[in-house]
């Protein structure tokens, strides 16, 4: 009874042996500027820095919690015109990233709510 024990631990310890030897998950995405053609994307810092989040187009995409009025900088591989979309009281403004556009130090980016590839039918700022 013993061998037949050390023989089921042995089997058992080959079965798992290639889940444990198996290559740790995938690191998380590329930072948001190395993301490639495409996209437009935001960052939480001046310069292209800190928490990034990229747009693909089309559609319209709620920034992420992270960027929501806290967007310092951004940069634009698209090309195409894309709206920053402000979602006020009285309405909604828009402000326009043309393709290949970018900003180290965007100063409309406390306003940013979402981003799509229309005007979404908003005022422009």
């Amino acid at each position: 009874m013993l061998r037949t024990f050390a023989l089921s631990a042995a089997a058992v310890l080959t079965a798992l042996t290639p889940a444990l030897a198996s290559p740790a998950p995938a690191s998380p995405a590329a930072p948001a500027g190395e993301r490639g053609p495409g996209e437009v994307c935001f960052w939480t810092k001046p310069g292209q820095h800190g928490t990034g989040w990229c747009y693909k187009p089309p559609g319209y995409a709620d920034v992420p919690e992270s960027h929501h009025d806290k967007t310092a900088s951004f940069r634009s591989d698209v090309n195409q015109n894309v709206y920053a979309i402000d979602w006020g009281r009285n309405g909604c403004h828009y402000r326009l990233i043309r393709p290949y556009d970018f900003s180290d130090n965007w100063s409309w980016g406390s306003r940013i709510d979402g981003v799509s590839h229309t005007s979404e039918g908003c005022e422009a700022a």
